[in-house]
């Protein structure tokens, strides 16, 4: 598992500290998500999975492995890949192959295996076709897909993701999520950093940030029935939930933790069915 405990970091020395005391176990397998409002720490608590960035106080352990020690970073990074907001940052091969290919090739693993390894990544993020061709004619959506690809083929037990939505066409959002549940299926610990509520309905975790704390964490149902507490941080409830809510609010009997949009059917139906709806 990865394991944080009561870390805290700040950026500048005389600044208030961007994590403060957070402690937080993943174990391997399983599929959490992160939110918070923006400044709120998730982006610097998930680069400490990987020590891209390492403790000041506290400690993060990878599968045992002390993220503080330099001799273990290599290995550390191995079994935890970042796919980065932007993934410009992190695309440098000139063609799709070459760049998925960087990462086992620093592993120094014979050309052959590497060879497979790229093959297996591309097919697992639906880019093979695209081997040959430069990263900077693909789409946003597409190089996101090829990062994904760079951090499958070092063969990861965790894969951290910042943000691998953001500015996407509802296609290319599309394809990204259909990957993250790809990996879940496969036993892949996914760490989701999301802004969108609405794309973590189906997490096993929910780990709510606010002033560089950790403030809840729970299954999705456990933690947006919550909707005051997240609203109080400036956050919001996936849309169905939202309007599970407003229909309690006006004297509907529907359950207040509402997920998917065929739960909601089956809620509203069975209450005009049952005439009992209430309120206007």
């Amino acid at each position: 598992m990865i394991k944080a405990e009561h870390l805290i970091y700040r950026y500048e020395p005389k600044d208030a500290p961007v994590l403060e005391g957070v402690s937080l176990e993943i174990p391997e397998g399983q599929y959490v998500a992160v939110i918070g409002p923006n400044g709120c720490g998730k982006t610097t608590l998930v680069k400490h999975f990987n020590a891209l960035l390492v403790p000041q106080q506290g400690e993060v352990l990878v599968d045992g492995l002390d993220t503080k020690d330099p001799g273990a970073h290599r290995e550390i990074r191995r079994r935890v890949g970042m796919v980065f907001q932007n993934p410009d940052n992190q695309i440098v091969g000139m063609s799709v192959e070459e760049d998925v290919a960087f990462g086992p090739g620093n592993l120094g693993l014979a050309p052959a295996e590497i060879r497979g390894r790229v093959g297996v990544a591309l097919e697992t993020v639906g880019m093979l076709r695209f081997a040959k061709r430069a990263p900077h004619s693909l789409s946003g959506g597409e190089k996101r897909l090829v990062a994904i690809a760079g951090v499958l083929a070092m063969r990861p037990a965790y894969v951290v993701l910042d943000e691998p939505t953001s500015y996407l066409d509802p296609a290319g959002r599309e394809r990204v999520l259909n990957v993250l549940w790809e990996l879940r299926q496969e036993g892949i610990s996914v760490i989701h950093v999301t802004h969108s509520m609405d794309e973590i309905v189906d997490a096993d975790r929910v780990v709510v940030m606010s002033g560089g704390k950790i403030i809840r964490d729970g299954a999705p149902r456990e933690v947006f029935r919550e909707a005051d507490v997240l609203r109080a941080v400036g956050l919001s409830t996936p849309q169905v939930t939202e309007l599970m809510g407003r229909l309690r609010a006006q004297g509907c009997g529907v359950r207040p933790d509402v997920l998917s949009v065929e739960e909601a059917f089956r809620e509203i139906t069975a209450l005009l069915g049952s005439g009992t709806g209430g309120g206007r």
